[in-house]
């Protein structure tokens, strides 16, 4: 069985951050340094995309246009877990956060590329 259980989000003024974090067990738990490990995002009605990407041992990631400079992914392999740091946040951040795993991620931005996603964290910016 995989898990992966988001965390971190909820109302937040403009300018404002938050950290999601993304904890794994279950299969991606026991093995959770061979996971490719993303963030996605979804707004009410419009489709899931890509926020950010980590690599297994975390020394590489890669971020949507939108949110470089402002979000920041990272891992800790000895947690099981994926974080997203959140600064500068903006009214158009809002949405549910989803993280996502998969083995064999080739570029990691399309939600086609991961088999284990989490329910959901939700993000709410106020303006």
């Amino acid at each position: 069985q995989v898990q992966l259980v988001e965390s971190g989000g909820g109302l937040v003024q403009a300018g404002g951050s938050l950290r999601l974090s993304c904890a794994a067990s279950g299969r991606v738990g026991r093995t959770f340094s061979s996971y490719v490990m993303g963030w996605f995002r979804q707004a009410p009605g419009k489709e899931r995309e890509f926020v950010a990407v980590i690599n297994w041992t975390g020394s590489r990631t890669y971020y949507r246009d939108s949110v470089k400079g402002r979000f920041t992914i990272s891992r800790d392999n000895a947690k099981n877990t994926v974080y997203l740091q959140m600064n500068s946040l903006k009214p158009e951040d809002t949405a549910v956060y989803y993280c996502a795993a998969d083995l064999t991620v080739v570029v990691g931005t399309t939600t086609s590329e991961y088999d284990y996603w989490g329910q959901g964290t939700q993000v709410t910016v106020a303006s």
